[in-house]
């Protein structure tokens, strides 16, 4: 079940200002998802990102969305789940990488219903958080439970690559140093 570059999209779910000062090691998660953002660029694989109801949240962090490729698909969203999202689509793609906040909501959902539709989910434990702890680590184990795989950011990124024989392996290796 490891990571393909050819069947992989990263999902980045919520990553907003609002959350900013509620979520403890925000400026870290932000970090490892704008690293994240940057592999996946790096490797061609497609972006989706969303934002819970920005008018009241705010936008995607600047530490982030100013690594975004210029072909990300960016949506706004009402409901959890970042696959209700109008336009939210995968490119027929069965594998994702998905990062983001809240954990326990928003990233759970979309776990949950990128599972329920087959897809090999993959969850990226260092780049998610919650306000609170114990509710992030509930999500995980409970992700786990449900079949999506566990990963952190270098471990995505590298298996992406596949060996450092990739035209790309000297640019991702900076990315995590």
């Amino acid at each position: 079940m490891k990571l393909d570059r050819k069947r992989a999209t990263l999902v980045v779910i919520d990553v907003q200002e609002a959350f900013r000062p509620a979520v403890p090691a925000f400026a870290e998660i932000a970090g490892s998802v704008a690293t994240l953002v940057r592999g996946a660029s790096e490797l061609g694989l497609p972006v989706v990102v969303t934002e819970q109801y920005p008018k009241g949240l705010g936008k995607t962090v600047d530490e982030v969305s100013e690594h975004l490729p210029s072909n990300a698909s960016r949506l706004d969203k009402v409901r959890f789940s970042a696959s209700e999202a109008d336009g939210f689509d995968l490119g027929g793609r069965d594998q994702v990488i998905v990062c983001g906040i809240e954990a326990h909501v928003c990233v759970a959902q979309t776990v949950s219903d990128l599972l329920d539709n087959g897809n090999q989910v993959h969850l990226v434990a260092d780049a998610v958080g919650s306000r609170h702890e114990g509710d992030a680590a509930l999500a995980l184990r409970r992700a786990e439970r449900a079949g999506a795989t566990l990963t952190s950011v270098e471990t995505a990124l590298f298996e992406l690559l596949r060996g450092s024989d990739a035209p790309e392996f000297k640019a991702v290796q900076e990315l995590v140093k």
